[in-house]
């Protein structure tokens, strides 16, 4: 899949490009993502925590409809990240969507809004969905493994704990079961470290370009957008990532 002249032409007059151009063509990219990995890795769970809300003690969550779900979230007190949020941020987009894209968790701008990548990171996920030919809120679904944000000693975000991660994970896992997308897309290592089961001390260049599965749906890996903001030059091989996960998606 390529980007027409147009889309580019847009990612150009907003800053950001260019951003999804490859130096090699898109077939190529695919046939170095293929020869990386023959076959899926396998989902195996993440360890949950035990201290949970009377939600997840009585086992409600995998009955929930979206109302409930949403309105559970946001009064939830599984683990000392809701003492200090503004709003907790369940997801948004379309509840039916075909491509889901999974973050770690709100950050400053999220937790003031209830809304998930609203910042300058939510931007640059704008633009990646419409290299894809998407947009937010049509055929997608963004969600974020934690629902409150995490902050540091310092004030500033910081990624969830493991136990953080496990509290909330019962959520996602009943948007997954609701949404039920043809491709997830795993947003920087917490997110796919939590939805894969692997250790916090896994390199995300060991997970990236190749394609694994959640519950028998394909998941891939690439960089979270505010890490790409930081570090422009790896665009490239976050597009090689979308050109994947749009194969994978194709051939469902």
């Amino acid at each position: 899949m390529a980007i027409d002249q147009l889309k580019a032409r847009r990612l150009e007059q907003m800053g950001l490009g260019p951003v999804w151009v490859l130096r090699m063509p898109v077939g190529h990219a695919l046939d170095a993502s293929r020869s990386e990995s023959a076959a899926p890795s396998v989902h195996v769970p993440a360890p949950r925590s035990e201290d949970y809300s009377s939600a997840h003690a009585n086992g409600a969550i995998p009955a929930m409809d979206w109302d409930t779900l949403e309105s559970t979230i946001r009064s939830c007190t599984s683990c000392g990240l809701c003492q200090g949020r503004t709003h907790a941020v369940p997801g948004i987009g379309d509840r039916q969507a075909r491509w889901l894209f999974i973050g770690e968790g709100p950050g400053r701008h999220e937790d003031l809004q209830g809304e998930p990548f609203v910042g300058p990171a939510g931007k640059l996920l704008d633009n990646m969905m419409r290299a894809l030919g998407l947009a937010r809120g049509k055929h997608t679904y963004i969600a974020n493994i934690v629902k409150c944000r995490p902050v540091g000693d310092d004030g500033r975000d910081r990624p969830p704990s493991a136990d953080e991660a496990a509290a909330c994970m019962p959520y996602l896992e009943r948007q997954i079961a609701l949404i039920k997308p043809d491709v997830i897309i795993a947003l920087g290592k917490t997110a796919a470290a939590s939805l894969l089961g692997v250790g916090e001390d896994t390199a995300l260049s060991g997970l990236r370009g190749k394609p694994h599965s959640y519950a028998g749906i394909p998941l891939v890996v690439t960089y979270h957008p505010a890490y790409l903001l930081r570090k422009p030059a790896d665009k490239a091989k976050s597009w090689q990532d979308l050109c994947l996960a749009q194969r994978l998606y194709d051939e469902r």
